[in-house]
């Protein structure tokens, strides 16, 4: 917008609830948001900048302005703004046309309806006339129309479920709670209205797992994290209820930092174009020299004598401005060369392609009967100019359905397909369990026995299945057990868990509660040491029903394995062999640990973390160093194995990506041994490549020394920093696939 007043950069937050006068202080912005490129007052100046800076139409637009000269054109310009007009309307009319559906859809979101807290009455009002400080109702299945500090809800313990597809993608439900203190308000109206709470937090930023901030309320400080924040574009899941106070709203909110400012995008056919006009125009200035020079030369030898014959004498003219001034005017008349209705061409071109990709059936999904569409008519020519596709495993080459096949518990296998003697083993049957999930299927009755048996071990590592994971339970109108998870591999162990006798039950913000082969027990629930992609673990310290002091952790076999206690050493080697070979089969590998901890060190450890989390300066980093601290001397229990199975027409895919030139790389966070696995079952990895080489570098320059002792056919201008952790890239030999420089 013109005129507008640019906002001062925000060092913190500070919102108090229910209180818009104190809040417009600070001149936070509305919830209004706006993705459209122009206005009524901005489109024309905005879009002509856009077009002319297409070399062809700036030519003739420079080409019109010299038919204006009398002395150099010998056309009327008349020939020249017609085309001009007509590409450059046409090409207004798509882009307005693009707009207007922008507008639409903002218009669209800036109006729907939430319920907002006013005057101690809630009301419906316009998401664009919510306000930061402003508390709103939410119900099951509604969008969050800001970013959200979670007051209360209708679920126990103010906990609620939410979709965070419109965020990151992720279709898994994920769990936020609220602060015990607000969670009492429930759904009060009169004390969510007296309500005056003032939050200090962190300015806007694109964060999306990160937040900090303090809640200050009835003479006490509380801690605020991401947990306790639901953010715009999510959509709330099995909570019949929920309120929330608005933090941050309209271009602050989170989603809206990090879609950006819309830019001008040039295809890189438009730039193709670009090209071949200026190397076209360049011909005709040497084109144009040339006759200029032979006019000069003309004038001096022949025109003058020439020009006496038939006009007198009536002065001289000079000969070098002569051939200035014929210059100007073969440009004129050679202008047919620069082809101006080329981008028209395209243009109708690229509006034919959308369409053929619209009405493509091969492009059809009968699963949810929606065909393909083209949101942009530039879309077919970029499709043709892909050279290389940078994708992620799970979810997209393969089905994120997981699926528990084997583990290793204290160093035997359990789950293999077949016995010493070769035979087949039957699958174990679950159909006494009432519980028992019965899509279920686990191979080798072996389990089964030493679970009925009391293996000390086996009950401890299906212990850790049940504990340590972010699950949450409820029970259908059948009273069957429902979970809800963040993560489908938490999914699958804690439904192994539960079809092998231990089944998580429920949980609160303090307990734990299991069912241990029929016989309830409540864990009191003594931290929760979260996962991250650094971290690469999971930790839950619990109380047992005996009054021990239990951690017990779960994650990747190269971060576990290096806080095990030495008295593991016989069994890491066995459990380590069990993962590679689990890898080679091309499952998901994780390690389960746990250890006793005393009363007087967790009470210590424990006091150091409140501490950590009421820290305002490298709080991160304190927390960290006490994770760090307590998860070590581990002892060893085990390691699972999950299946998760391809997408259908995976192979086919990447073979016609392969054919038509296009080089593949996958990212993914398995083990060695799963990825090669992985990669020949989706046809990236073939028998018939030269070689497949490992490049496992953990800095730059380690990458570099191992790529140099390989011919390759291409340079590395850059390699960014690897993670410390071994990153492990397998890849085929280059004439296969070759790296972008």
């Amino acid at each position: 917008m013109f005129c507008s007043k640019k906002k001062s950069l925000e060092a913190e937050r500070i919102v108090k609830a229910n209180d818009r006068e104190y809040n417009e202080k600070f001149q936070y912005t509305d919830n209004r948001i706006h993705t459209s490129k122009y206005n009524i007052l901005t489109f024309l100046p905005i879009n002509l900048f856009e077009q002319f800076q297409r070399v062809a139409n700036a030519y003739f637009l420079f080409l019109l302005i010299l038919q204006l000269i009398p002395e150099i054109s010998s056309l009327t310009w008349f020939t020249t703004i017609v085309p001009l007009v007509l590409v450059v309307t046409m090409t207004a009319v798509k882009d307005a046309t693009d707009d207007y559906f922008r507008h639409k859809s903002d218009n669209q979101v800036n109006n729907r309806q939430s319920e907002v807290l006013i005057d101690s009455k809630l009301q419906n009002e316009k998401w664009m006339n919510v306000k930061v400080g402003d508390i709103i109702k939410l119900e099951n299945n509604q969008f969050v129309a800001a970013d959200l500090l979670l007051l209360s809800s209708s679920e126990p313990y103010g906990l609620c479920y939410i979709e965070t597809a419109e965020l990151d993608g992720e279709t898994n439900l994920k769990v936020r709670h609220a602060l015990s203190v607000t969670s009492e308000l429930g759904a009060d109206i009169n004390r969510l209205a007296e309500f005056d709470g003032i939050v200090v937090c962190e300015a806007p930023n694109n964060k999306l797992d990160k937040f900090t901030g303090v809640l200050s309320w009835k003479e006490s400080k509380h801690s605020l994290s991401n947990e306790k924040i639901i953010l715009r574009g999510c959509v709330l899941r099995n909570t019949s209820w929920c309120f929330g106070m608005v933090i941050f709203a309209g271009p602050d909110t989170k989603l809206m930092q990090n879609s950006g400012k819309t830019n001008f995008k040039r295809t890189s056919i438009d730039r193709l174009m670009n090209t071949l006009v200026l190397w076209i125009f360049g011909f005709l200035i040497c084109l144009g020299i040339i006759l200029a020079i032979g006019n000069t030369i003309w004038e001096n030898e022949v025109g003058d004598q020439f020009r006496t014959f038939l006009f007198g004498n009536e002065g001289e003219k000079n000969s070098v401005f002569s051939g200035f001034l014929t210059f100007w005017s073969y440009i004129i008349i050679l202008n047919t060369v620069v082809p101006i209705s080329l981008y028209v061409s395209v243009e109708v071109i690229r509006l034919g392609h959308s369409y053929f990709i619209n009405w493509d059936r091969k492009m059809y999904y009968f699963g949810k009967a929606t065909p393909a569409e083209a949101r942009t008519t530039t879309l077919n020519e970029e499709l043709g100019q892909i050279e290389y596709i940078f994708s992620d495993k799970t979810g997209t080459l393969t089905q994120n359905i997981m699926t528990f096949k084997k583990c290793s518990i204290n160093g035997k296998i359990y789950g293999e397909v077949h016995d010493d003697q070769g035979q087949e083993i039957e699958a174990v049957g679950f159909s006494v369990d009432p519980q028992a999930d019965r899509t279920f299927q686990f191979l080798d009755h072996h389990l089964m026995e030493s679970i009925k048996l009391g293996d000390p071990k086996v009950h401890e590592f299906l212990r850790v299945l049940a504990l340590c994971h972010t699950v949450m339970s409820e029970e259908n109108s059948a009273g069957q057990l429902i979970y809800q998870v963040q993560s489908p591999d938490e999914g699958a162990l804690v439904t192994a868990a539960k079809n092998l006798g231990f089944i998580f039950k429920s949980r609160t913000p303090e307990t734990i509660t299991i069912e241990e082969l029929g016989t309830l027990a409540t864990y009191q629930l003594l931290a929760f040491l979260d996962f991250n992609n650094f971290r690469k673990r999971m930790s839950v310290i619990v109380r047992n029903p005996e009054g021990q002091i239990k951690l017990y952790s779960k994650g990747a076999d190269t971060i576990l394995f290096e806080r095990l206690h030495p008295s593991n050493e016989d069994l890491l080697t066995l459990t380590s062999d069990h993962l590679s070979e689990f890898a080679g089969e091309g499952l998901r590998t994780l390690a389960i640990a746990c250890r006793d901890l005393g009363d007087t060190y967790f009470r210590e450890w424990h006091k150091r973390l409140e501490d950590a989390n009421a820290a305002t300066d490298e709080k991160d980093e304190l927390i960290a160093g006490l994770y760090e601290e307590i998860e070590r001397d581990l002892m060893l229990l085990g390691a699972t194995a999950i299946e998760d199975k391809l997408q259908e027409g995976v192979t086919e895919t990447i073979t016609s990506l392969n054919l038509a030139n296009i080089k593949i790389w996958v990212l993914t966070g398995d083990k060695q041994e799963t990825a090669i696995n992985i990669g020949y079952a989706c046809n990236m990895l073939t028998d018939d490549m030269n070689e497949v080489f490992i490049i496992a570098g953990n800095t730059a320059t380690e990458v570099r020394e191992e790529l140099s002792r390989f011919t390759v056919f291409c340079q590395f201008s850059t390699i960014q920093q690897v993670d410390p952790v071994t990153y492990t890239c397998i890849h085929s030999f280059f004439s296969h696939y070759h790296a972008p420089s």
